[in-house]
């Protein structure tokens, strides 16, 4: 008989697939590793929030642990994980030296969610109001940290084509370290499209996406000062209903129903949200990763205008379902066209279905990164063995973490 497996995610924060895209690839990782029957513990330093899932509705024990605290090295000591989850580079950084001491067999994988050093130079770029270049990543703080993370760790998986490459051209990171693992969806047809509701039963211009997060921030300024005066000089009926969790003070003063553009705060259902607009409008002008938002806005049958930064890596060479644009005066041009236009609109739609079952099925990667997570608990030592620049960051990082984290400890006492 097998024994049953275990696996530990240690989140950044609890999951809230309804408030993220990063909540909702979360429960797509614990879906894959249910499937292949292990048993899951989802443990957080984070505080509980009213949005967040319930783990055990999907069979997973929640466990709330402290950061910089030996507390953690009894509990995994006791927990015995076989694979350990870090949900994002700073994690690893906290909790990874602590999982080597206790459960040292035990596989460590990181899930990336997307480059932090990516949007970070980005961001840092487009503050300088500079073209952001590939070389501005080697001078990243946050990048010597985030590499450092993903040499350490077994396998880091990696979301975007795009940032696989830099990661194995820029900072030369061997590809047995990296698994691609995209946003996992259903496979669509063109039946499904006709239980969406139609172009004629749908209205205005929708944006959603979560204010925690700075890109979607800046969009909606954007969106507000340089694009809408266009879109509304040309179509003064247009209304844009923007959605989003945690909806900041400045944000919400951006409300101006006279105008057409309405900030309507957290969407109970998302999906609800943007099956009834007609259009999504995503001009992202730094960020990293893929944006879920889009992904979205493909399932439920809706056309988007985004800008390259936003389509990034996520559709391969099928054409876009809607338009990509960076020019604010062409990027309301388009999307008037698009909202207008019905026969453009529904070839949109499906150009939206191509890019899902093209680039996003589950069955494409799932049995991919399971098999690869058999082999290397069948033979770690190897895998090990062969990743020496990680070996030699563990050596050095395991004591400067660890003697920092005892004194945090001490200090606390």
């Amino acid at each position: 008989m097998n024994q049953i497996k275990k696996l530990l995610i240690i989140g950044f924060v609890w999951p809230e697939p309804n408030s993220s895209a990063a909540g909702g690839r979360m429960m797509q990782l614990i879906s894959i590793f249910k499937e292949n029957g292990f048993e899951i513990t989802f443990a957080s330093a984070a505080q509980d929030s009213d949005f967040m899932v319930d783990l055990a509705v999907f069979g997973v024990a929640k466990v709330s642990i402290e950061l910089n605290s030996s507390s953690f090295d009894d509990f995994v000591t006791e927990l015995n994980p076989d694979v350990v989850l870090f949900d994002r580079f700073m994690i690893e950084e906290q909790f990874g030296w602590r999982v080597i001491e206790n459960c040292p067999k035990a596989i460590r994988i990181l899930d990336t969610e997307d480059l932090h050093c990516l949007r970070t130079a980005r961001q840092k770029a487009f503050k300088e109001k500079r073209t952001f270049e590939i070389s501005d990543l080697l001078s990243e703080e946050v990048a010597k940290r985030e590499i450092a993370s993903i040499l350490r760790c077994d396998l880091s998986l990696i979301i975007s084509e795009f940032e696989m490459n830099i990661l194995q051209d820029v900072f030369r990171i061997n590809k047995e370290l990296l698994f691609y693992l995209p946003f996992l969806v259903e496979k669509m047809n063109e039946e499904e499209l006709l239980k969406l509701p139609s172009f004629e039963n749908r209205k205005n211009f929708v944006f959603i996406g979560n204010f925690l997060h700075e890109p979607n921030w800046n969009t909606v300024q954007y969106l507000k000062e340089s694009i809408w005066p266009f879109l509304k000089k040309d179509f003064p009926e247009a209304v844009l209903e923007v959605y989003g969790a945690y909806p900041s003070q400045k944000v919400l003063q951006l409300h101006q129903p006279k105008n057409g553009f309405y900030i309507m705060g957290r969407a109970e259902d998302a999906n609800e949200v943007v099956k009834k607009a007609r259009i999504v409008l995503a001009p992202i002008r730094f960020g990293a990763g893929l944006k879920g938002k889009l992904l979205e806005a493909m399932q439920c049958g809706t056309p988007s205008v985004t800008s390259s930064i936003g389509s990034e890596a996520m559709h391969l060479d099928f054409p876009w379902n809607g338009f990509i644009e960076d020019d604010p005066a062409a990027f309301a041009k388009k999307a008037i066209a698009l909202y207008q236009d019905e026969n453009l609109w529904k070839e949109s739609q499906k150009n939206g279905i191509t890019i899902i079952n093209e680039c996003y099925q589950k069955s494409a990667y799932s049995d991919k990164l399971t098999s690869l997570i058999n082999s290397l608990l069948a033979d770690s030592e190897s895998h090990r063995l062969h990743n020496f620049m990680g070996n030699l960051l563990q050596h050095h990082a395991f004591r400067s973490t660890m003697y920092m984290s005892k004194w945090i400890e001490a200090k606390n006492k």
